[in-house]
């Protein structure tokens, strides 16, 4: 028995309940027919003009129903005889290249064949001009070639910083169509200062670029389409951060303000920039960002396939099993880390070989007041928490909300001969 073993032997693991929580789960029910009615607000689509180019800029994020989005909204600026491009505005993703960029854009399903436009997807830019401070600020060159400028993007909170506007159009317009070159610059502001610089870099943009409008995507607590805005360009710092407030009122959340130990299948760059969200786990990348549980030691046992080795978020645990960084490939983890100048979470924690071991560490290490009631929760990943397990002493407390909550009863842990979660 070497070290490990006799370490953990002593260890058992609390008895667990599969839980399901809902949340309201209004969604459009007709996108293409919601895209058509919000390109009639003046000040979008009637600005295009026939053989005008116009450059549709789309992110990384597995957006729900984002080929239909994008298709719907190239078909309504064919109507309008644009020529269009597809113009990919993820910053230094992809491994801060060209062709790692079309390849997120064709796993998201923007395949040019099905949304009736070419990709293209280059990282040069150009120097639009300087802030105040003299900070230079950039934009993809592809995109200044076009007469028109569309941003299609999810607007939701960020995982590092706060302010009035976060993830979204402004962010995908500084950051994403920054390329890695402005994507660069504008975190080598911090964090700290995010907030001010998006706007900064964003009203400078809006008023030296052909920025049209923005086509802006709220999601439910399911993921699910909730709402498709359309905002002209000069009304996008005034509208967006009233989005945001929307989209933080939509979002789930675990019932728990504390645990000892918080178990998460899977992370992954498709689930969340950071791997899982820090707004569900407690565990932020920053401190200038905050909210969630306390949770005192986190656990994760693997990577989705569809992260193709980018372990982003890896690092804001405190165990991990081996076969996740097994999976994680530096190529794709680093680059993101290095033009964010946020390393910490992609910094490889304790590692132990199986799920059986690495969650009886985090149970040996919680420090919980008291060891036969460990608070405890497990969930798939941050995407899927309508269905958790909790632990006897969490399940006392949820069993208050009964009437909120489905709890089913407690069993013991299923694991396989290797020890893996079954």
């Amino acid at each position: 028995m070497g070290n490990f073993a006799e370490l953990l032997q002593s260890v058992s693991l609390p008895k667990v309940a599969r839980i399901r929580q809902t949340f309201s789960d209004e969604h459009l029910q007709d996108i293409p027919n919601e895209i058509c009615q919000a390109l009639k607000r003046p000040g979008t689509l009637d600005r295009i003009q026939s053989g005008e180019k116009v450059a549709i800029s789309v992110g990384s994020r597995g957006i729900d129903n984002l080929q239909l989005i994008v298709r719907t909204l190239v078909t309504e600026l064919h109507k309008r005889g644009a020529e269009v491009t597809i113009i990919p505005a993820m910053g230094s993703h992809g491994g801060a290249t060209a062709e790692g960029q079309r390849e997120i854009l064709l796993r998201l399903g923007i395949v040019p064949e099905v949304v009736g436009a070419e990709i293209v997807s280059n990282m040069d830019v150009n120097l639009i001009g300087l802030l105040a401070d003299d900070t230079p600020v950039y934009l993809s060159q592809d995109a200044l070639a076009a007469d028109h400028i569309v941003l299609v993007n999810r607007i939701k909170p960020h995982t590092a910083f706060r302010g009035p506007i976060e993830s979204g159009l402004i962010k995908m317009l500084t950051i994403g169509l920054g390329k890695q070159k402005g994507a660069e610059v504008c975190h080598a502001r911090g964090f700290k200062y995010m907030a001010q610089t998006l706007v900064e870099m964003g009203s400078l943009l809006l008023k030296e670029t052909q920025v049209t409008f923005g086509l802006g995507i709220v999601e439910n607590a399911y993921d699910q389409t909730h709402s498709i805005i359309t905002i002209p360009a000069e009304h996008l710092m005034e509208e967006e951060p009233k989005l945001l407030i929307k989209a933080k009122s939509l979002m789930p959340s675990l019932p728990v303000n504390q645990l000892d130990v918080l178990v998460i299948d899977e992370i992954g760059k498709d689930i969340s920039g950071d791997g899982m969200d820090p707004n569900i786990t407690g565990r932020y990348p920053t401190p200038y960002a905050s909210g969630g549980p306390e949770v005192a030691k986190m656990v994760l046992l693997d990577l989705t396939e569809r992260s193709h080795g980018n372990a982003n978020g890896i690092g804001t645990a405190d165990f991990v099993a081996k076969r996740l960084v097994e999976k994680m490939d530096m190529e794709q983890t680093y680059p993101n880390a290095l033009t964010s100048t946020v390393t910490g979470p992609v910094k490889i924690p304790l590692t132990l070989g199986s799920d059986f071991d690495v969650i009886r560490a985090a149970v040996k290490t919680c420090n919980a007041a008291d060891p036969s009631m460990i608070r405890m929760v497990r969930i798939k990943n941050t995407l899927r928490i309508g269905e958790f397990w909790a632990s006897e002493a969490v399940v006392k407390e949820l069993s208050k909300h009964h009437g909120e909550l489905e709890i089913g009863e407690l069993e013991i842990w299923a694991f396989d001969y290797s020890g893996n979660l079954i």
